[in-house]
């Protein structure tokens, strides 16, 4: 089944996560990852507001772990810490 990783980000260091955005994109879409929302218009309704939000698709739950522990993805995650406030979840879509 088909998954979303979907990301709530508050960017604190915009060069560090401009570092993080570059090399993370090619990281998901080698491991099947095609972006759905990035940085789009949105309302928030309840929680903690996080004026960055990312969704990418994925071909299942588990290629979504994978591309989150691939050494790509780790190495672009490295810009990120400490340059962001963020929330990270992968949701498998169900029909």
């Amino acid at each position: 089944m088909p998954a979303l990783w979907i990301a709530h980000v508050t960017v604190t260091d915009t060069e560090a996560y401009g570092r993080y955005a570059e090399l993370a994109g090619p990281a998901i879409a080698d491991h099947g990852g095609v972006f759905v929302a990035r940085g789009g218009r949105y309302v928030q309704l309840e929680g903690k507001e996080r004026p960055r939000n990312v969704v990418a698709q994925f071909p299942s739950v588990e290629a979504a772990v994978e591309c989150y522990q691939s050494d790509a993805y780790q190495e672009a995650l490295s810009h990120a810490r400490g340059a962001s406030e963020r929330e990270l979840m992968v949701v498998e879509i169900t029909e």
